[in-house]
């Protein structure tokens, strides 16, 4: 594992061996549960250079973080984010870095971040109605994402669809979106949003309520517990399909437990948890290139880990809310 010094393990006895790396805050969609009028973007100097990235990841190595997801915002918004993921594979210890996209802008960019080395490619997309699509997201690119989807299988990449379902009509395009894993070798993966900003006024669409409409949808399906990535994604194989069906319940299946990530945001802040606002700035450091305070906050960061997120009575609230939006 090359420059790996530690296996750093946490308070509660977990191995943060991967970082979540937001290298933007822009994105070229506006979806309605995000920032349906926009989000108040922050200045050029703000965001992390790809050099302090690198500088992140190297430290991050040190202390046995060796897997890399690139997000955003969108990532492909930002130029040249191929010339990053190359950065990072060249570091010595690293063992994969992936990447999550809206696929818009991923056909054109595809051979330049498949020459970097992204084996692993995750593409959100909550529905395949071309209106609901356009109303979700405030254009009209599913043809754009779907031929992503193609072009990025023939190209040998691993494709991961992730899905977050939100309204009332979420059987049909939770039906319709496993199609896609009976015609494609690839998963497709339903994520429960978290009630926190714009999220918390959606409708709460739980994982146990999918896996209900799965088994009574088929006959075929069994669980299956091979390791599919980084992440806690519980699998379902279904008869005749070429892929997967998975679920990741951070509430109804909340795997706290097993949580092995810290986040990079695009600013220079490390979050242990995506739900409490407590982060650590490493903008500071990284202008002052102190490479040992960098160490150090990331050690601290990883240490200081909540043992879990701050939903404790969310079932109650996803139920009483599903109860209210399905009654008008």
């Amino acid at each position: 594992m090359g420059k790996v010094e530690i296996i750093l393990i946490d308070s509660y006895n977990r191995n943060i061996d991967y970082m979540r790396i937001s290298i933007t805050d822009r994105c070229n969609l506006r979806c309605r549960y995000c920032m349906p009028d926009g989000i108040k973007l922050c200045s050029h100097d703000d965001i992390l250079s790809f050099d302090e990235i690198v500088m992140v990841c190297r430290e991050a190595i040190k202390l046995g973080i060796v897997n890399f997801k690139i997000t955003g915002g969108e990532p492909l918004v930002r130029r040249n984010c191929h010339e990053l993921i190359k950065k990072i594979y060249a570091l010595d210890g690293v063992k994969e870095v992936t990447l999550t996209t809206n696929g818009i802008l991923l056909v054109d960019q595809l051979d330049d971040l498949m020459k970097a080395g992204i084996k692993s490619i995750n593409i959100s997309l909550d529905s395949l109605d071309r209106n609901k699509y356009r109303e979700i997201t405030g254009f009209d690119e599913l043809d754009r994402v779907l031929e992503a989807i193609e072009k990025s299988i023939e190209k040998g990449a691993k494709v991961k669809i992730n899905a977050v379902l939100h309204d009332r009509d979420f059987a049909n395009d939770f039906l319709s979106l496993i199609a896609l894993a009976q015609k494609y070798p690839i998963d497709v993966r339903f994520i429960e949003m978290m009630p926190i900003g714009l999220g918390a006024e959606s409708m709460l669409v739980s994982n146990e309520d999918l896996i209900k409409i799965l088994f009574d949808s088929f006959s075929n399906v069994i669980s299956d517990k091979s390791k599919h990535g980084n992440g806690p994604a519980q699998y379902y194989k279904i008869g005749g399909f070429l892929g997967c069906v998975g679920f990741i319940s951070a509430i109804h299946g909340k795997f706290c437990d097993s949580c092995n990530r810290i986040r990079l945001t695009s600013t220079g802040d490390i979050k242990s948890c995506l739900c409490f606002d407590k982060s650590i700035k490493l903008k500071g450091l990284l202008k002052m290139e102190d490479v040992e305070g960098v160490y150090e906050a990331l050690s601290k960061s990883i240490l200081e880990k909540p043992e879990k997120h701050c939903f404790e009575d969310i079932k109650n609230i996803t139920e009483t809310k599903k109860m209210t939006q399905i009654g008008g």
